[in-house]
Parts: C-alpha cells; sequence; structure tokens
C-alpha cells in the first residue's frame, strides 16, 4: 500500500492503461505540456509523445467530435474537461453522437470514450465554474455515468472506463483532488456498475457520492454517539444505479436519505426516489427523503456557497426525523 492523491491516483491509471494499450490517448486543453489544470496528466506528454497526449484549441464541441470520430476507428480517447461546465459546448457531440451512435449504426461502431474531469461546488468558483452536469446528461440514452470519491475507486474505476466499450462521463470532484489514502501497489480494476457499502449500518439507508460521502461520514460520528446506526452507500454508479445492493439495504433498514450535491429538481436523487418507490414502496417505513442543493446558481460569497449544498448537521437532524 502507498499513500496517494486523489490526482495522482488518475494520473496512475491513465498512465497504466496506456502503457498497457497503443490505442489510449487523452485530449484537452493543455493536458500537454502544462500537464492539466489539476496535474492529473503531468508529465504524461514526456513519456508518450504529443501524438498521444494532445493540447487542444478552446473548442469543446470540436475536439469532443473528433475524440468521438477517433473512438469509432477503434481508438480509446480519454478527454479531460478543464472544467465540467464547458462540456455543456459538447453536449451535441455527447448526446447525439457518442449515446447514439452505436444503436445509429446497428452495433457496427462502438464509442470507447471517456469524459473526465472537476466538477461540483468548490470554494467560490462563482456559478457557471460550480456545475453538477451529473442531472443534465443522466437522462441521455447510450451513456455510463460513474462519480469517484476517493483515490482508491478513483483509480479503479477510471481503469475500467476506459477498457469499457460505450462512452462513459466520469466526474470528478474539484475539492477532492488532494485527498489521501492508502492505495494498493499492485494492478486493480473495480466494476464501473457496483456501489459501494461505506459503512454497514441497520436503522436508516443513506444513499450519497461524490464529495458528499464524506460529509456523510462526517455526520455519522455524532449520530453513533446517540445511538444511531446509519448504513452509508456510495452509489458510484450514477448510470445504471447499482438497484441490487440498494434493494438489500432498504429492506433492512427499511427508511431512505439521499445525499447529494446536485440540485433538487430533476437531479439525481429524484430519479432515485422514483426508482426506490416504484420497486421496494412496501419495504418502506418512511417517506425517502431527498437531500439536495438549492435550485439556485451557485453564488460566488462563501457564506452562500455553504449555505446552497448539504452540510453534516443538516444530515444529522434528517436522521432524526425519519427515526422519530
Amino acid at each position: 500500500m502507498a499513500e496517494t492523491l486523489l490526482f495522482n491516483a488518475l494520473r496512475q491509471a491513465t498512465d497504466e492503461e496506456m502503457g498497457r494499450d497503443e490505442r489510449v490517448f487523452v485530449l484537452g486543453e493543455d493536458v500537454g505540456h502544462y500537464g492539466g489544470s489539476y496535474k492529473v496528466t503531468k508529465d504524461l506528454h514526456k513519456k508518450y509523445g504529443d501524438l498521444r497526449v494532445l493540447d487542444t484549441p478552446i473548442a469543446e464541441n470540436s475536439f469532443t467530435g473528433m475524440a468521438i470520430g477517433a473512438a469509432m476507428t477503434g481508438l480509446r480517447p480519454i478527454i479531460e474537461g478543464m472544467n465540467m461546465g464547458f462540456l455543456l459546448l459538447a453536449f451535441n457531440q455527447i448526446a447525439n453522437n457518442a449515446g447514439m451512435l452505436r444503436y445509429t449504426s446497428g452495433g457496427n461502431f462502438k464509442i470507447p470514450l471517456v469524459i473526465r474531469g472537476p466538477g461540483g461546488v468548490g470554494r467560490q468558483l462563482g456559478a457557471e465554474h460550480s456545475q453538477r452536469l451529473e442531472a443534465y446528461f443522466h437522462a441521455v440514452p447510450g451513456l455510463k455515468i460513474v462519480a469517484c470519491s476517493t483515490p482508491y475507486n478513483a483509480k479503479g474505476l477510471l481503469k475500467a472506463a476506459i477498457r469499457d466499450d460505450n462512452p462513459v462521463l466520469f466526474f470528478e470532484h474539484v475539492l477532492l483532488y488532494n485527498l489521501k489514502e492508502n492505495i494498493p501497489e499492485e494492478e486493480y480494476v473495480l466494476p464501473l456498475d457496483k456501489a459501494e457499502i461505506v459503512r454497514p449500518g441497520k436503522d436508516v439507508t443513506l444513499l450519497t457520492y461524490s464529495r458528499m460521502r464524506h460529509h456523510c461520514l462526517q455526520a455519522v460520528n455524532p449520530l453513533v454517539e446517540e445511538g444511531y446506526d446509519p448504513e452509508i452507500i456510495d452509489l458510484l454508479s450514477l448510470k445504471p444505479f447499482d438497484m441490487e445492493t440498494i434493494a438489500k439495504s432498504v429492506c433492512k433498514t427499511h427508511r431512505v436519505i439521499i445525499v447529494e450535491e446536485c440540485m433538487k429538481t430533476g437531479g439525481i436523487g429524484a430519479e432515485l426516489s422514483a426508482l426506490i418507490n416504484e420497486q421496494l414502496f412496501d419495504e418502506l417505513d418512511a417517506p425517502v427523503i431527498r437531500l439536495s442543493s438549492q435550485d439556485i446558481p451557485t453564488p460566488y460569497n462563501g457564506g452562500l456557497e455553504r449555505l446552497t449544498i448539504i452540510q453534516p448537521h443538516q444530515i444529522v437532524e434528517a436522521v432524526h426525523n425519519i427515526l422519530l
């Protein structure tokens, strides 16, 4: 085991997969000589050359379309979005091309494409740089969506995403890049469609992902001191959901709180809540609670910014309320 920062775990995954398969290449703004805005691709251009670590113009729609075309020919591109919010400029390419071409071609083309980069609410980055795009893309057919939360799962999931023959949106949180964890030195790959039981419990199921995993863990300490026993599940896969793991937990606890940084209206929690009510309604002893961000553009002001997203004390209050 070796202590590794999350951004370096992503770099290790990229490096290992580029070394393993010469079809893998990286493209994006400043990914080459600069090493990426968050240093996920640092020094990779020195090792693999400018043709496998491509610095692109500021033209998300163009280089996303180019990557999709490259994937159609058998290459395995990794797009780094300098900020995931910028990929709204490539929404047409991602939705109408990446998501559809395998289907509209009758299976003649595979699209082994990874689109990864930082998103989420940072610290005073302003509204346009505090986007949570997982819900924007959740309704697009043909895409897989993954949200990493620790160095361990970041590396294992990215390696799996690069090897997958489908387009994968890989969401990283801007405030987790410097998170440290001991990870194995030997190679490992994690399944893209499985949730992680972070903490087993019997009283209530907390379903979460990305940075909110860590807010849930902060909320656990006072809850345990009060005698509560919450179960925490990190979804990891946002599309498809691991309903098997979720169902086992709900059948045990009979109460569900969804904790997300996504907006409440039309968010990941809304879809997940609907599925739980459709498939597990008879197992519920209380209505599903959604703890989500405010439905407003994220303020620049630090105090207001904190008020727009869920904090640990609100999770504690929700557990109290659902177990009354």
